[in-house]
């Protein structure tokens, strides 16, 4: 059986566009990770190479083949680079369609250069499927062809057993204060004696188990005030105020924020500003 493709562009196009309509309708689907990485990591190269070179001769299957996988990260790069100074930034939708608009222009690219060479000159994806050839073709060429096989079975396996079975992200608690603003900057810097101030402070709980946090808050080494027990589960997030009031003048006070996980006595993780205080 011999089966014939074309230059393949139209299959590429299909399943870029079906990967976005399955991103968008069903975003947690496994089919998004199975055409995800041919999505990034090949179609924007191959679609690249066959506008460039739409004849059969000058490359070879196997040139064609890593080029397009170096020439997809290389226009992936310059996308995200591109998208990052528009309003857009870089996101999974504006990269998701950029890189498909992408695909799409180049392979019109491709077929409207194809459209001027003779049909015997286009580049075209062709395989021939025959039984035949267990009879008559080297033990070489049988042996090439079962490892080809087995490697292909053998990706599939992996990326099905990675996806019924992933493995567990890094778990960590992601703590911060914010100034002015809800931005990690304008913190307080000058303050009165006696006066209060305050400062947003964030949690994070990137753990597979629900955690009580609590936070103390010192000033030069004196405690100030404290916030808690706050609780929360996997992938919790919890913003407050967190206020102190410096007792003494001097400058260059150290304003530190412990935050301690459940009933653990050592903190887990702490951070400070520096302040100068005055009457």
């Amino acid at each position: 059986m011999h089966i014939r493709l074309g230059s393949g562009l139209w299959l590429v196009n299909l399943l870029s566009w079906f990967l976005i309509a399955t991103i968008l309708l069903f975003p947690e689907n496994p089919v998004r990770i199975v055409l995800g990485i041919p999505f990034v990591l090949f179609f924007p190269g191959y679609a690249l190479i066959t506008a460039l070179i739409p004849k059969k001769e000058g490359m070879s299957g196997i040139e064609r083949l890593a080029l397009s996988f170096g020439l997809s990260i290389a226009l992936v790069i310059l996308t995200g680079l591109g998208l990052n100074y528009t309003p857009f930034g870089i996101r999974l939708n504006p990269i998701m369609f950029s890189m498909a608009g992408v695909i799409l222009v180049l392979s019109v690219i491709a077929w409207l250069r194809m459209r001027r060479l003779p049909l015997e000159e286009r580049f075209e994806v062709s395989y021939n499927l025959s039984i035949a050839f267990w009879k008559t073709g080297s033990l070489w060429d049988k042996v090439l062809s079962v490892i080809l096989v087995i490697a292909v079975l053998g990706s599939i396996g992996a990326v099905a057993y990675t996806i019924a079975r992933p493995k567990p992200g890094e778990e960590f608690t992601e703590f911060y204060i914010l100034g002015a603003e809800g931005k990690a900057a304008d913190y307080p810097s000058r303050i009165t004696r006696g006066d209060t101030a305050t400062v947003t402070g964030g949690i994070v709980n990137n753990f597979q188990e629900t955690n009580t946090y609590r936070i103390e808050i010192s000033v030069d080494g004196t405690k100030s005030s404290s916030a808690g027990p706050i609780e929360l589960a996997p992938e919790g997030k919890w913003e407050g105020a967190l206020s102190f009031t410096p007792q003494a003048t001097g400058e260059n006070q150290k304003v530190e924020f412990r935050l301690f996980k459940n009933t653990e006595a050592e903190a887990s993780e702490s951070l400070h500003i520096w302040v100068d205080v005055t009457d």
